[in-house]
C-alpha cells in the first residue's frame, strides 16, 4: 500500500510540475516558505486540523474552518500536503490522499476564501 501511495504521489507531483526528488521536505526542516510539500501519517484529527507525522517530526496541518467545508480525515491515513509553513502550523493548499484524490483547500496566493467570516462563505468558490 505504501508503494502505491508513493507512486500516486509521484505521478501527481509530475503532473503538477513538481520535481519529486526535491518536493518533499522533512517536517523538522520546515522554514517559512510557500509551496512546500510534506507527507506522512495522520496521528489525530480535530475538525479540519490534523497532526501529521513523517517520522522526523510532527506538525499541525490547517485545512480551513469546518463551517467553510467539512473534510473527513482519519487517524492512520497517509496524505501529502502542499502548503505554507506558518511557524506553528502548516496551512494546506492541496491535500493528496493515498488513493490519488486531491482536495483543493485554497489558492496559494492571496487571502483564503473564508477570510472575512461566514458572511463571505460563497466568495471564490
Amino acid at each position: 500500500m505504501k508503494s502505491i501511495f508513493t507512486a500516486v504521489l509521484t505521478a501527481t507531483m509530475l503532473v503538477m510540475g513538481i520535481n519529486p526528488v526535491s518536493a518533499q521536505i522533512p517536517i523538522r526542516e520546515l522554514q517559512r516558505t510557500s509551496g512546500l510539500t510534506i507527507a506522512g501519517e495522520i496521528r489525530s484529527v480535530v475538525g479540519n486540523e490534523f497532526i501529521l507525522d513523517d517520522g522526523t517530526g510532527q506538525i499541525i496541518v490547517d485545512a480551513g474552518p469546518r463551517w467553510y467545508h467539512q473534510l473527513d480525515f482519519r487517524e492512520g491515513e497517509r496524505v501529502a500536503v502542499m502548503g505554507k509553513y506558518e511557524g506553528y502550523d502548516f496551512d494546506a493548499f492541496t491535500i493528496t490522499r493515498e488513493n490519488g484524490e486531491v482536495l483543493r483547500i485554497r489558492e496559494s496566493e492571496g487571502p483564503p476564501p473564508w477570510s472575512g467570516g461566514r458572511r463571505n462563505r460563497n466568495r471564490n468558490r
